[in-house]
């Protein structure tokens, strides 16, 4: 068998998340290829979670993302509300604090109840595919310099994370046996959301609360697409259900990309590859922490991907022959919609 790195970069609660070198299969062997497919692969069916290392994306490139997304989301609230989010198919703009709730209700009546009662702590700001006939992205390059080199750096951001996306697809498909290159025509155009986030610094109160409910910094949800390409900053705070029913920390690693499988992707499969749930909580403490009163501000950058918004979703070949398919295809666009309109 060729050689992989495969380590493990979470390992708790019968919940393993792989981590694994991706350069095996962007510039190995055919046999590494096909290995570190294999390993991919299993990794989103058993977890529904991995984590890419030497991924291709310069470090430099997502440590700029990072300083420009946080000069953002310190512009005055009254320039970003002029970049507010418009509307579910769009799904572009500016999310102020507590705008959107992320969650498993699907009535919206019961979203609201809960956005009420325990709203996510977080801000953000959604660029989809430039150049979308009435969908048009929200920039601040209308405000100054900075907000024009903002908007370069993110569209040219958001191409490099569509390439990576096309690759790890491609990963999947050598890893289900069919040919490597049968979702291209599914990922070519580019429907994809990249999504800064802002956790603001908070007083550690704020997560112990009397009334039974859990604040938290986002939700307990999955994700609606096919993948989410998350970076991380060093605060820590997401955390993925295990088997044994308990959220179990994905601590952040430096240098790599979490990536998980969204229920888009779960039901494309057949339900072979896992949609996972997590959340953001209150960041653990690091060894030799002090305990203050105030938790800092947390910042991530997640990149949604999504099939076409023009295709067909119906099972892949391979996952539904021996046990018939568990769902009616589904046209892409129209399922992110119905799901993105009850969040907002």
């Amino acid at each position: 068998m060729a050689p992989v790195a495969v380590d493990s970069a979470v390992e708790k609660d019968n919940l393993s998340i792989p981590l694994i070198d991706f350069s095996l299969f962007l510039n190995g062997t055919s046999s590494e290829k096909k290995t570190t497919a294999d390993a991919l692969l299993k990794g989103f069916q058993q977890a529904g979670f991995i984590y890419l290392k030497n991924h291709g994306l310069p470090a430099t490139e997502v440590s700029n993302v990072f300083s420009s997304s946080a000069r953002f989301f310190e512009r005055a609230q009254k320039q970003k509300d002029e970049l507010a989010w418009y509307s579910a198919k769009a799904n572009r703009g500016y999310a102020a604090h507590g705008r959107e709730k992320v969650t498993q209700l699907a009535d919206k009546g019961d979203v609201e109840a809960l956005r009420a009662a325990v709203p996510d702590l977080k801000e953000s700001l959604e660029i989809g595919r430039e150049g979308e006939e009435g969908c048009p992205n929200m920039w601040p390059d209308k405000f100054d310099d900075e907000g024009k080199a903002f908007k370069k750096l993110m569209l040219q951001f958001h191409g490099l994370c569509k390439d990576l996306h096309v690759e790890v697809m491609r990963a999947i498909a050598l890893g289900l046996g069919i040919d490597s290159a049968w979702f291209d025509s599914f990922t070519d155009q580019g429907d994809n959301t990249l999504r800064l986030l802002h956790y603001p610094a908070v007083k550690r109160d704020v997560f112990k609360r009397d009334d039974g409910l859990q604040q938290v910094r986002a939700g307990e949800h999955t994700d609606y697409g096919s993948l989410t390409l998350l970076f991380q900053d060093d605060r820590g705070g997401l955390q993925v259900l295990s088997p044994n029913n308990t959220f179990v920390d994905a601590t952040p690693i430096p240098g790599t990309i979490v990536v998980n499988a969204g229920d888009l992707l779960a039901r494309w499969s057949n339900d072979t590859i896992k949609s996972t749930k997590h959340r953001v909580v209150e960041p653990p403490l690091k060894k030799g922490q002090e305990v203050g009163d105030t938790h800092p501000a947390r910042y991530s950058v997640a990149y949604f991907c999504n099939p076409n918004f023009d295709k067909l979703i119906d099972a892949i070949p391979g996952t539904y022959e021996s046990v018939s398919k568990k769902y009616e295809g589904v046209n892409s666009g129209e399922y992110l919609v119905r799901r993105l309109e009850a969040t907002y």
